[in-house]
C-alpha cells in the first residue's frame, strides 16, 4: 500500500538563507491532491448528480486537460466520482459533498497519510536503532488524518472562514 508523506517545504526570505536556524516550515500538499481539491470543489458546486466531463471541468478550473483526465480516473477508482460513457456519461459525485472529506480527497491522491518514512513501516532511517519518537509518530499522522477529515468538501465550497461540517 502506497503512503503519503506530507512535504514540508521551507519558505525563507533572502536574509533567513544566512540564518538556517531561522526558518519557518509548513507542510504542503503535492500540486496533484492540490488540483484534486480544485476539482472536487468545482464538482461539487453543481447540483448533485450533475455529470460533468473532463474537459468541463479543466475549463472550470485551469487545471491542465491531461492532469484532470489523469486525477478524474484516480478520484473514480477511489469511490468519490462515479463515471459514464456515452451522450448522457461523464462524471458525478459519488456521494453527497458533506459526506467526503478533505482527507478522503488527499488520500485518494496521494495514499494513506503518513509523517515520517518510519510511519510508513519502513527503518531505512539512520536514527531507527535510537529514536524514541517513532512509535508515538503514528499519534501525529492520525491527528493530520484527523484534522483533514474534519474538512468536508462542502466547507470548502462555501465562504472562506466557514470551514465546518
Amino acid at each position: 500500500m502506497r503512503r503519503s508523506r506530507l512535504s514540508f517545504a521551507a519558505q525563507r526570505t533572502k536574509s533567513e538563507r544566512n540564518a538556517p536556524n531561522c526558518v519557518e516550515q509548513i507542510v504542503r500538499l503535492s500540486h496533484l491532491a492540490d488540483y484534486a481539491v480544485v476539482l472536487m470543489t468545482a464538482a461539487a458546486r453543481r447540483p448533485h448528480g450533475a455529470r460533468l466531463s473532463a474537459t468541463e471541468l479543466s475549463g472550470d478550473t485551469g487545471v491542465p486537460l491531461p492532469t484532470t483526465q489523469k486525477l478524474m480516473g484516480q478520484l473514480a477508482a477511489c469511490g468519490l466520482f462515479t463515471s459514464a460513457r456515452g451522450a448522457a456519461g461523464g462524471f458525478a459525485l459519488a456521494k453527497p459533498a458533506a459526506e467526503i472529506t478533505l482527507a478522503d480527497i488527499v488520500e485518494a491522491v496521494e495514499g494513506p497519510i503518513a509523517m515520517t518514512v518510519c510511519s510508513e513501516g519502513r527503518s531505512d532511517c539512520a536514527l531507527d536503532a535510537h529514536c524514541r519518537v517513532k512509535r508515538h509518530m503514528g499519534v501525529v499522522g492520525d491527528a493530520v488524518r484527523g484534522a483533514l477529515g474534519a474538512v468536508s468538501l462542502t466547507s470548502l465550497c462555501g465562504p472562506a472562514g466557514g470551514l465546518a461540517r
